[in-house]
């Protein structure tokens, strides 16, 4: 008797807290500087704070950043695919046609797998430069990370590279019976002069012990060394007076570089 008197109160307890919930058992509300963000004419309902707003010129602004307009998007949109048709060695930033193997006279002449390079890094080279991919890579890198910040804004920048040469099946300083030169494997550029976007031409034989323009082909000159395994310039030897050579070759003890 006693246990099925238990039993229905417990039926009728919780059919009670079933139809009218006790708010006594609800938690207690929070203080009011903890309910930053929450509005009480909405129960349940999380209002976002307004962004924090600086004044400018007499108007207040957000400080989130503003959506880039759809014309901007678009630009970007177009430069990258324009970049990416021209691309090889599988980087934008690089701009040529791969041409595949080309092969030279002399024993030990060619690439096997060959690009023709028109520009690195967005500037343009004088005359279209054949080289492999491993060349064009550290061009690129140098271009990017050595050329731009040693010229800096200096005359606009830099927009043009001035190549005097690059593959050619030919030997060390084109001297009879000396060892093949790294031009003759793809492996290296020469490079006369950096054209600025004002039309100043840094003229590595004019400039290199003048004044700021023979500082900044000192630091041109410096930052190539590790992009590339050789660096030469006009401190090297008579050969190289009026132009810096960069190749690809790797040495035991590190890049050379003169």
């Amino acid at each position: 008797m006693r246990a099925f008197a238990t039993a229905c109160l417990c039926t009728v307890g919780f059919a009670a807290l079933a139809q009218a919930p006790d708010t006594s058992l609800r938690p207690v509300a929070r203080p009011e500087q903890q309910l930053a963000g929450v509005d009480p004419a909405v129960p349940g309902e999380v209002a976002i704070p307004e962004a924090p707003k600086v004044k400018r010129k007499g108007l207040f602004q957000s400080l989130r950043p503003l959506v880039r307009p759809k014309t901007t998007r678009r630009e970007a949109a177009a430069i990258r695919e324009l970049r990416a048709k021209g691309a090889v060695c599988g980087d934008p930033e690089i701009q040529g046609i791969p041409i595949g193997a080309v092969t030279g006279p002399l024993n030990g002449c060619g690439i096997s797998d060959a690009v023709k390079i028109t520009s690195v890094s967005g500037v343009a080279l004088t005359q279209q430069s054949i080289m492999d991919c491993t060349t064009a890579k550290a061009l690129n890198s140098w271009a990017e990370n050595g050329m731009k910040p040693a010229v800096g804004n200096t005359g606009g920048g830099v927009v043009k590279i001035k190549v005097v040469a690059h593959y050619a099946c030919r030997t060390r300083n084109n001297r009879k019976g000396a060892k093949l030169s790294e031009h003759a494997k793809g492996n290296a550029i020469d490079i006369a002069a950096f054209i600025l976007r004002d039309g100043t031409e840094i003229s590595v034989l004019k400039y290199w012990n003048n004044g700021r323009n023979g500082k900044i082909l000192r630091n041109i000159h410096k930052s190539a060394c590790g992009p590339f395994g050789t660096v030469l310039g006009p401190a090297a030897d008579i050969y190289h007076r009026d132009h810096f050579h960069l190749d690809t070759a790797r040495y035991r003890k590190g890049s050379y570089c003169r």
